[in-house]
């Protein structure tokens, strides 16, 4: 399965490597770098590359490269998804995953990888058991650990590893029983210039936070569960019963965990929750243009838009721009064209607006009159997907608790 691993950071610097097996040379990750090259931007690297004797996977997040190694062929997505889930592991144990904490906490994430990993197959990927087997690190524990030289590793099995539910330990008690579900969802769309929507797509996920005393049985059903496609399951729900009734029941992990992810495909109606009108146009015989943007909210149900980002790759004759915003702040790059528009949180009482004029080349042809524009928002407690409310995207929730 996987030999080795290697994080790599965005300067090109392997600053941490595990083997299981054999140990696999650094320069097997020439053939990394050389991808890294070609690639325009980090994202773009392939997350396959084949070599002569081994095949490197990988995945990019938080400005690292988590590269496994293997030999033999094997399921492309069961490794990306483990890489993915020691990255998770990560942010888990330390707040946050980035080369700086981890090579601060080098002795646990070798410990942890130790157990994720047994020969090189996947063993125990849940954090709550991770998290008795591997003791996350404390200041306090740090100091007792270095004057009586112990480590992070716990005294005993986990309890959970020996039962038929392995995500979730025995004896879990809590003077509150509480859960909690946040639905999270994203948004791609291509809008025209008239406002028409070309295509919507939503990717969503469901996060819990289950605090329950026992083995708590619990069912979770949905207003119009036939929307939701490519349905991604926590090995904690039951398949059949979601197959036949489309109800989702498990008996879930202690603490936080990802109870599914899923898609809503364009063929189903999406309503854009903000809209944007702009107005940009060139003079053929001036070195000067017009540019106006305004974002606004639509079918939001009352709920605030935060986080707004507006972008627009301006054409090559824009040399550069002068303009004022109603609220927030703007940079043009003159080098890139980039248009970059921070507009923080939209009141509905006073539109946000960017206008002013554009700088363009003398004597090149007229540019395009409609480069894209790019809205990046967030919504709190709207579910786009479903009613555009997440009390109502929830339709029941039961379970057996005990006290």
């Amino acid at each position: 399965m996987i030999h080795s691993l290697f994080l790599i950071n965005s300067s090109g610097d392997i600053f941490l490597e595990k083997h299981w097996k054999s140990v696999v040379s650094r320069s097997v990750c020439d053939y990394f770098f050389e991808a890294q090259e070609r690639a325009t931007e980090a994202e773009n690297v392939p997350p396959v590359i084949p070599t002569p004797h081994h095949y490197l996977l990988s995945v990019y997040r938080h400005k690292i490269f988590f590269v496994a190694v293997i030999q033999t062929e094997v399921p492309p997505l069961f490794v990306i998804e483990f890489l993915h889930r020691v990255v998770d592991t990560f942010q888990d144990y330390f707040g946050v995953c980035s080369e700086p904490v981890i090579k601060d906490n080098v002795v646990v994430v070798y410990e942890v990888l130790e157990e994720m990993l047994d020969n090189g197959f996947p063993l125990a990927t849940e954090s709550n058991i991770l998290k008795e087997l591997i003791k996350p690190p404390t200041i306090l524990r740090t100091v007792v650990n270095t004057i009586t030289g112990s480590t992070n590793v716990g005294d005993q099995l986990p309890t959970g590893q020996l039962s038929v539910v392995p995500w979730r330990r025995t004896g879990v008690k809590y003077t509150n029983n509480e859960a909690y579900f946040d639905v999270i969802e994203e948004i791609d769309a291509i809008i025209d210039k008239s406002g028409s929507t070309i295509t919507a797509e939503i990717q969503g996920v469901i996060d819990a936070c289950v605090k329950l005393t026992g083995m708590p049985d619990l069912t979770l059903s949905f207003m119009n569960p036939r929307l939701l496609d490519d349905v991604s399951f926590h090995p904690c729900v039951r398949f059949k019963r979601w197959e036949s009734e489309r109800i989702l029941s498990f008996i879930p992990p202690d603490g936080n965990f990802r109870l599914l992810s899923y898609h809503v495909s364009a063929q189903n109606l999406v309503a854009i929750p903000v809209y944007v009108k702009h107005s940009i146009s060139f003079r053929d015989s001036s070195a000067l243009g017009r540019f106006e943007i305004t974002v606004g909210p639509k079918q939001t149900m009352g709920k605030t838009i935060e986080g707004v980002l507006v972008s627009s790759q301006m054409p090559k004759g824009v040399l550069n721009m002068s303009l004022t915003p109603s609220q927030g702040t703007h940079t043009f790059d003159p080098v890139t064209k980039m248009l970059s528009w921070d507009v923080g949180k939209i009141n509905p009482q006073k539109l946000p607006s960017l206008k002013g004029t554009m700088s363009l080349q003398a004597g090149a042809p007229k540019p395009d009159e409609n480069p894209t524009v790019n809205l990046q928002f967030k919504i709190q407690q709207l579910a786009i997907s479903a009613t555009f409310h997440p009390s109502q995207f929830l339709k029941t929730f039961t379970g057996n608790v005990e006290k």
